[in-house]
Order: structure tokens, then C-alpha cells, then sequence
């Protein structure tokens, strides 16, 4: 049994701070509030914790065995570890194709951009113009304005592609503008709470504890939603200087 124990606890310790660097390192990177929340990879990370941190380790308790052949244990642990491996890229890969790359201010709503958002076709066409705001592998989370193009006719395509669930403006960098210029068009979408969509009663009522609570007004024009994969958020701003200062959540 020590022998199990010892086996199992260097299987955990190995596991824990594998999972610990792979998501110490997208969290800092690209997941920080809001990220991690709108971007929805709870349940990934949940798959990766229960085969590297749980499943793992028990399957070497149970095949390790101090008067079993050494050849053979090692080609059962060589077996486990290749399975955790596998679901650890997996996993890894998945979140980082998922990354957040931009908070997007469009029309009337803040919405997170994720890595896989963005088309292949649409990132060669964005470096191709050398647009400004094109993302690269390296690239963090940016705030911008993803405003549709004054042309007309490409702006009924892009609208029309929208609606039925294809590209739309935040999917296209070679739209996308500094933040900065979007805020006179920001300011003029900010609501009170009560006056906000995505929400139902019982979530504003809750939405408006919490400002309430951090000494916010909840009837001045200062709200939006931000939307992605999770639960939508509300955003919180400064009408003054349009600085974000607070996101709360719904529930």
C-alpha cells in the first residue's frame, strides 16, 4: 500500500502543476476576467482536471504494485500518462483556439472576439491590407470599435451574413478601429439598468444590488451589455471619462 500511496502522490503532484502552468499561463495571458467567464471553457477545464488530476493518478494507484515487474509497471504508467497527454493537449489546444483577442464595441453592444471567431480567410485578408488591428498568435486582448463600413452594399452583405449566423463586423479586423474612436458612438448606446436588454427583471434587480453596493447610480446612462459565450455581463462606465468601473455578473 506505501507503495500505491507513493506512486499515487508523485502521479498528483506531476498532474497538479502540469494543469497548474498550462492554465496559470492562459489565464494571465488571455483569460482574466472578463475572459475566462465569457468565453464559456469551464466545462474543458473540467474534462482536463478529471482525466489529469483525478482519473490519472487513481489508475496508477490501482496498477501499482510493489511486487509487480518493473517492465510491466512501467509499460502500464507509460500507458496512463500517454492517455492524460493526450487530453492535455487536447484540452490545451481547445482553450487556446478559444482565446479571447478582443472586446469588441459593435452597434449597441460590448462582445468578446475569440481566436476562433475569426476565419482564416478573414485573417489573411486583414494582414494582406495591413490592417492596423490584425490579431497574431501573440497577440493579448485588446479593446476596440468594430463599427460597419460606410459603404452601403457591403454593409447590407455583412448585416445579411450576420442574421443567418455567418461572419459579422467583430470577425473581420480589417473593420476594426482603436477604441478611443469609438466612444462618442459608445456613449450614446449607454442605458440605466432597468432600460438595458439581455436581462430579465429578477437579473436587473440583482444587476442593481450589486451596483448599489459598490456605490454606483443605477439611473444614470452608464450601462451596456457585454456578451459572449457565457452569461452576458453588464459593463459598468464612467460617464465622465467612459472608463469601464465596474463588470458585474447576473447571477
Amino acid at each position: 500500500m506505501k507503495f500505491r500511496l507513493k506512486a499515487f502522490g508523485l502521479h498528483l503532484l506531476a498532474s497538479t502543476v502540469a494543469l497548474t502552468l498550462i492554465f496559470g499561463a492562459l489565464y494571465l495571458g488571455w483569460y482574466g476576467w472578463p475572459g475566462w467567464y465569457l468565453a464559456g471553457v469551464s466545462q474543458v477545464v473540467f474534462v482536463m482536471a478529471g482525466v489529469d488530476v483525478v482519473v490519472g493518478p487513481l489508475l496508477t494507484f490501482t496498477v501499482a504494485a510493489a511486487n509487480k515487474p518493473r517492465r510491466a509497471l512501467a509499460r502500464d504508467i507509460a500507458v496512463i500518462v500517454a492517455v492524460q497527454l493526450f487530453a492535455l493537449i487536447y484540452g490545451a489546444t481547445s482553450i487556446w483556439n478559444g482565446r479571447p483577442l478582443y472586446y469588441a464595441f459593435s452597434e449597441n453592444v460590448l462582445q468578446v472576439v475569440q481566436a476562433y471567431d475569426i476565419s482564416s480567410g478573414e485573417l489573411d485578408l486583414a494582414r494582406r491590407q495591413e490592417a492596423a488591428l490584425a490579431p497574431h498568435w501573440y497577440s493579448l486582448p485588446r479593446w476596440i470599435w468594430a463599427p460597419l463600413p460606410q459603404d452601403s452594399e457591403e454593409r447590407g452583405r455583412i448585416v445579411a451574413s450576420a442574421v443567418v449566423g455567418g461572419d459579422d463586423v467583430i470577425s473581420m479586423p480589417r473593420y476594426f478601429k482603436p477604441w478611443e474612436q469609438g466612444l462618442p458612438a459608445l456613449r450614446t448606446q449607454l442605458k440605466k439598468v432597468d432600460d438595458v436588454n439581455y436581462f430579465s427583471a429578477a437579473e436587473k434587480k440583482t444587476l442593481k444590488e450589486h451596483a448599489r453596493a459598490a456605490g454606483l447610480s443605477t439611473d444614470a446612462l452608464n450601462s451596456i451589455p457585454l456578451t459572449g459565450r457565457g452569461h452576458p455581463l453588464l459593463a459598468v462606465f464612467d460617464p465622465a471619462s467612459l472608463k469601464i468601473i465596474a463588470i458585474f455578473k447576473a447571477k
